[in-house]
């Protein structure tokens, strides 16, 4: 069964090109958000198996909603990657300090990717 994803981005054109490239990778792309909001609502709707969030979400955090999904158990069994046009450097603290499985440039970004963090190939 293909691995089922929400994204959480606030560059629509960024979604859009994510959704395009995981799918042809065999990702199957539930749904998409562009706000803490949103990404809360959807995950408890979609129940993915892996929610990746941008950390710069316009005026929000991708740190705070990794945080929200994980104490209020609304991201179910989803594992959260963290995911940004910065090199992981920029962030190492902060994301070692988070709930989330792991983190990929969005030059990374893909199924294989993915797949490394979550320990299996997708």
């Amino acid at each position: 069964m293909p691995l089922r994803c929400l994204l959480v981005d606030d560059n629509d054109a960024f979604l859009e090109a994510a959704r395009i490239l995981l799918q042809r990778e065999g990702v199957t792309v539930v749904g998409v958000a562009t706000s803490i909001t949103e990404g809360l609502r959807e995950a408890r709707a979609l129940r993915p198996d892996v929610i990746l969030v941008d950390i710069g979400l316009g005026d929000e955090s991708g740190f705070d909603l990794a945080r929200l999904l994980a104490r209020d158990g609304h991201r179910g069994s989803a594992e959260v990657i963290l995911i940004s046009a910065r090199a992981e450097t920029d962030y190492a603290e902060l994301i070692a300090e988070s709930p989330a499985a792991g983190f990929l440039t969005k030059a990374e970004l893909s199924a294989w990717g993915i797949g490394r963090i979550l320990g299996h190939t997708p």
